[in-house]
């Protein structure tokens, strides 16, 4: 790797919506640059980047991985990222890490709602991206409908620097734009092709296209700009340059064209990736803080710098251990040494270095500025961590994790299991930081969270594979609440006599319902004396004890106020045991009074879909109980904001995607609380009492 100098490295991803072609390209790039002696297939599980049982059994990318090859004499790092839904979230934290990226966009299907949501973090950490145009030879192939909805749906300039000779079964090859030459392919897989002519018929549209090329790399750069007023006309090698600063500066997106599983195309995208994509010294100085001070400190791209990395991934394995994934901004590391991390402040030791290729592991001396490597077996280390110099620390702003948006109860399906889930489970959550799990106390259920149905029934599949913990996916309880509607005083007392000393406690309180959210208060008006000074509060924990299940269906009751007003005692008899047991049973009474009712959590979603699926998404809310706060544009989707009660979206996320063919996306969080309709309570607790 210390071959090649920093300015000839490419950190790229391959990134777009799911089945786009994303790995089928990613594996035409590495057999043409010799990396495999074989093309790939996703289809037959001969995928060198899809290597994971869970993604070869679903034909899908579901984490990330990395391999690298040379191109031209530069050193190419390439991470293909998963584009569906439920793994976006890996292709997120990639996206802080590299330096460009390869957009894929189906010929068929045009941008979806996931390419949105890439592109505008490509846009957040300031990525330059090249677009490639992929499944040319597929039905309803249409290369110029594509570049237009790259153009309107994400609000960039789409310039064509290919055109596609033919569609769909017709589909024979590429004209390179900037040379005006055709290039006819053979289908072999080899992506062999011979340059000719560029065919009559398709002269004209070349030509408009190719003058709206040069027009653009005209006007990206000041000088070509002038020589081109003056003379209508830019050498090959300008427009190259105007493209590059184009691209570099993201005035403008070029947009390329091929078949990935075909091999064609690839070999000109791969000219474009080294000539246009930012090397680590294009994209210049890093910034962060000093961990010390708070102040801005920064990193240049250069090997001689104090070293400074960006944990962007881990990888868990129960027999190889932890591996640690990390792009490297400044200075030089050797195997066999050491690393501070100023996020856990502390020092980690490494061994060996290493540069991942698919799932194999290739040891290296040493790495520098631009490279991305891992090592294994760090102790404290995670996913969004800095890692730098001890003597010079700097502290990167990581990505933030997304939300999840589903959660499933797990129960085991052996006894005693529980240890071994949770140890996996934990494994786990350390290469996936949007995975959640939680026990909760008032169902006593083990709750998983993710980002959707497919991403949390992987992590189980994963668990039994990796850690031998096999569990039983459930629909977790809603966590209701319980109130009252109307205010009561009680008068409790508890006298108990069974020979020696009695236990004796008068209580009055009054309860009366608060605002939503109010919680629970406990107001001391006692005057007189009439119940001691040191056994109100056994009062109050009577009360909190009791006020954990409601007189409907045993939920915690909150938004009330007890107010202890009136009361005796007996010199001899009187405890605070005694003084608990009359708050609880005062309490108890006057809840049963109280008009007791029932309520239930209410989410707040957002709801990011295309146009013509917004009528479809509001219908399906309002028969959910939902109500549409407000509707927004969002490039050519709509944001539809709703609060709908957790009860009716529990399994959201499939039926969002059946809704909207898998083009709409969520964010989901609670709201608050809400009572319950009359007619539905009645049909709640009869239902959890037969789940009883």
């Amino acid at each position: 790797m210390a071959k090649f100098q920093t300015a000839n490295l490419r950190n790229l991803g391959i990134v777009g919506q799911g089945d786009a072609g994303k790995t089928s390209l990613t594996e035409a790039i590495l057999f043409n640059t010799e990396m495999t002696d074989r093309l790939g297939r996703v289809d037959d599980g001969s995928s060198t980047m899809d290597f994971e049982p869970e993604e070869i059994k679903r034909g899908i990318t579901i984490s990330s991985s990395l391999h690298h090859c040379e191109w031209n004499g530069h050193d190419l790092h390439i991470v293909d990222t998963p584009g569906y839904t439920n793994f976006l979230h890996d292709t997120r934290s990639c996206l802080r890490i590299l330096g460009g990226a390869v957009l894929l966009v189906s010929a068929v299907d045009g941008v979806k709602a996931q390419t949105q949501t890439i592109w505008k973090w490509a846009d957040e950490f300031e990525v330059p991206r090249i677009v490639f145009v992929n499944k040319l030879d597929r039905e309803r192939a249409d290369y110029l409908k594509a570049v237009d909805d790259v153009e309107k749906t994400l609000s960039t300039r789409a310039v064509a620097v290919n055109m596609p000779i033919g569609s769909e079964s017709d589909f024979k090859g590429i004209i390179y734009l900037i040379a005006m030459k055709a290039r006819i392919f053979q289908f072999d897989e080899k992506g062999t092709y011979e340059e000719t002519e560029i065919p009559d018929e398709y002269k004209d549209e070349a030509e408009r296209l190719r003058f709206m090329l040069v027009e653009a790399a005209a006007e990206a750069d000041d000088e070509l700009m002038e020589k081109y007023l003056e003379t209508e006309e830019l050498s090959n090698e300008e427009i190259l340059r105007g493209l590059r600063e184009g691209t570099l500066t993201r005035v403008f997106t070029p947009v390329l064209c091929g078949s990935g599983t075909a091999n064609i195309g690839v070999r000109q995208l791969l000219d474009y990736i080294v000539a246009c994509l930012p090397s680590p010294l294009d994209k210049g100085v890093q910034y962060g803080t000093s961990p010390k001070t708070g102040e801005e400190e920064q990193r240049s791209p250069d090997p001689a710098e104090p070293f400074s990395a960006m944990v962007f991934k881990t990888i868990s394995d129960p027999y190889t251990g932890k591996l640690s994934l990390f792009r490297i901004y400044s200075g030089t590391l050797k195997s066999d040494s050491s690393f501070y991390n100023p996020n856990k402040e502390t020092t980690e030791r490494i061994g060996q270095i290493f540069v991942m290729e698919g799932k194999k592991q290739k040891p290296v001396p040493e790495a520098a500025a631009g490279d991305i490597v891992a090592v294994a077996k760090l102790k404290v280390t995670a996913t969004g961590d800095t890692l730098c110099d001890e003597a010079k620390p700097i502290l990167f702003e990581s990505p933030m994790s997304l939300k999840a948006v589903i959660s499933f109860a797990l129960e085991p399906k052996s006894k005693g299991d529980e240890d071994k889930i949770y140890g996996g489970l934990q494994r786990l959550m350390e290469e996936d930081p949007t995975l959640h799990i939680q026990r909760d106390e008032e169902t006593k259920e083990m709750i998983l969270s993710g980002m959707g149905q497919v991403h949390v029934e992987v992590a189980v599949e994963k668990l039994k594979r990796k850690f031998g913990a096999e569990v039983i996916l459930k629909e977790p309880k809603v966590p209701y609440r319980e109130t009252i509607k109307k205010s009561i005083e009680q008068h409790y007392r508890h006298k108990k006599q069974s020979g020696g000393r009695g236990q004796f406690a008068d209580v009055k309180i009054k309860m009366e319902p608060l605002g939503r959210g109010g919680g629970y208060e406990f107001v001391d008006k006692i005057v007189g004396g009439v119940i001691p000074r040191n056994f109100i509060p056994a009062v109050d924990k009577g009360i909190h004890e009791s006020i954990r299940k409601g007189p409907l269906g045993g939920f915690p009751v909150q938004d009330v106020r007890i107010t202890l007003f009136d009361g005796s005692h007996h010199s001899v008899d009187s405890s605070e045991m005694a003084f608990k047991i009359a708050g609880s049973m005062a309490f108890k009474r006057a809840s049963e009074a109280a008009s007791p009712v029932l309520l239930e959590p209410i989410m707040q979603m957002e709801i990011t879909v295309p146009d013509d699926c917004v009528g479809d998404v509001i219908g399906d809310m309002n028969s959910r109980r939902g109500k549409v706060l407000g509707v927004e544009p969002l490039g050519t989707n709509q944001v539809v904001s709703v609060t709908v009660p957790m009860a009716e979206v529990l399994k959201y996320a499939p039926e969002l995607r059946s809704m909207t063919s898998d083009r709409g996306l969520f964010t989901m969080e609670f709201s608050h609380y809400e009572e319950v309709p009359s007619h539905m309570t009645a049909k709640i607790l009869a239902e959890l009492k037969q789940g009883e």
